[in-house]
């Protein structure tokens, strides 16, 4: 094989590998980047916590609204917030 078949199926293979990750959902970055500090535990229809992982250092909260289904990160470290997600895992709805 010639230099450039080898460097052109390495670039083939290297392509489909990064669509591969992309299609399974991978995240290889944290999803907040602005963080929501303002109470707005009363439009909180959903919350997703994502833990710490290797593509970002910080636990990410993300909540979805009633009604138009927005989705919005807020601060971990704000109180209101920690009282939602006691809630949450005392099974109560937030």
């Amino acid at each position: 094989m010639s230099t450039i078949s080898v460097v052109a199926l390495l670039a083939f293979l290297t392509l489909t590998v990064g669509m591969g990750l992309g299609e399974q959902g991978v995240n290889l970055r944290c999803r907040c980047i602005s963080k929501e500090k303002k109470p707005i535990g009363r439009y909180i229809a959903k919350l997703e916590v994502i833990p710490t992982n290797s593509h970002c250092e910080e636990t990410e909260i993300i909540a979805t609204l009633k009604g138009n289904g927005l989705t919005i990160c807020l601060d971990p470290n704000v109180s209101w917030v920690k009282k939602v997600l006691e809630k949450r895992k005392a099974g109560k709805k937030p």
